[in-house]
């Protein structure tokens, strides 16, 4: 068995199984919508999940408004011509995220009373839409930005800080429709399928204000661990899934996973969830994923027959272009004679660089999902280094 090619090929399942396309094409499936639709979709998967809207509803779409990461545009959108595309920044906000928060708002604002508003949401919103409250400023919420990056906090208390800033989050959408039916579909990549905090509330609930919004997750981390599993029973592996997301420290998680690997009772192991790290003042290249899996690589000894996974499903990790990497016991020797100090590389947060030189990254691009990160270990003989296509 090549484990690298089957990590690749279980990482490729899991991102079928969600698929922002695929997964609004289930969810809207004989779903009862007679009346013209507009639509927004906001978010890193918004592309991929509008083409889902389209597929199934066709002409009844009168108007979309699509907000996206930039370089996460589909160019099939920008040729209909009631589609709107606006590419936006991430992860940090800028301009284009108050631009693209004045559309969202204006659109709404004029929206005609027998138009049906539909919400696709997905991860990456808070950064790529916003509008303020008076008093406050780009360079106060790129400061908050930054300083959660940077401190590790959890989506949910960046999220809450972030709320204090903005018009949109916690509720924003209910705040502007009123009480007038709506549809909101997620992905999600945040812990217990949250709407009030995917995407910073944006489609959730406003605190003590009745709405006629019908929520629904259309694609979870779950979905996609489960995928892994069967996608490794069909090539007669027994991978075990951990039920619960992980959270917190990507070094504590990274130690925790290989301890994991070394008593299981099966062929491998999947989790799903999302890290944390916190940054020094200056970094290298790299995101969480990599520096989970530059830190995994650290903890396995030569004579251990493991091959890790650990990447994002957007296709993204930090504010890097890789998805992540895949790591084995020979990954240290081959980023140093790459050049690399590993351990120097860690302490700078340049993970990035020394698992390129190891020849470990892997790419996948925009991938039309985002339901977090996931972590996949193997038992099996280590076989020659290559980028992941």
């Amino acid at each position: 068995m090549n484990a690298r090619r089957t990590l690749l090929e279980l990482f490729d399942a899991a991102l079928r199984a969600v698929d922002g396309r695929a997964s609004v094409v289930r969810a809207l499936r004989g779903y009862p919508i007679d009346s013209p639709v507009a639509l927004f979709a906001i978010g890193k998967a918004a592309s991929s999940m509008t083409l889902g809207a389209f597929d199934t509803l066709g002409g009844r779409i009168e108007s979309a408004l699509v907000i996206t990461k930039d370089g996460h545009a589909d160019p099939a959108l920008a040729r209909d011509h009631c589609c709107t595309v606006l590419q936006s920044a991430h992860p940090v906000p800028d301009e284009r995220s108050l631009a693209a928060g004045d559309a969202l708002i204006e659109r709404l604002r004029a929206l005609d009373a027998r138009i049906l508003p539909l919400f696709l949401v997905s991860g990456g919103s808070s950064s790529l839409v916003e509008a303020l409250h008076d008093g406050f400023t780009l360079e106060d919420l790129r400061a908050l930005n930054q300083r959660g990056l940077a401190s590790g906090w959890d989506i949910c208390r960046l999220n809450a800080e972030r709320a204090t800033l903005s018009r949109l989050k916690a509720g924003g959408l209910v705040r502007l429709i009123g009480a007038r039916r709506a549809i909101a579909l997620f992905i999600s990549d945040v812990p217990g399928d949250d709407v009030d905090v995917i995407g910073s509330g944006l489609a959730g609930h406003d605190a003590g204000r009745e709405d006629a919004i019908e929520r629904r997750i259309v694609a979870n981390a779950e979905s996609a661990a489960i995928a892994v599993t069967e996608a490794a029973r069909a090539r007669g592996l027994v991978i075990e899934r951990r039920e619960t997301r992980f959270d917190g420290d990507a070094v504590d998680l990274a130690h925790e996973f290989v301890a994991a690997l070394r008593i299981m009772p099966v062929d491998g192991l999947v989790w799903a969830g999302e890290t944390t790290v916190t940054l020094p003042a200056v970094v290298g290249q790299g995101g969480r994923n990599t520096h989970l899996a530059l830190t995994a690589a650290t903890r396995l000894r030569a004579t251990e027959k493991f091959t890790i996974l650990a990447g994002g499903t957007d296709g993204s990790d930090g504010t890097t272009e890789d998805a992540g990497a895949i790591v084995d016991a020979g990954t240290i020797e081959r980023a140093e004679i790459g050049g690399i100090d590993v351990e120097r590389a860690l302490r700078g947060f340049d993970s990035g660089a020394a698992l390129e030189a190891a020849g470990d990254l892997v790419y996948t691009g925009p991938t039309g999902t985002n339901v977090g990160d996931l972590l996949i270990g193997i038992r099996a003989a280590a076989t020659p280094p290559g980028r992941g296509p």
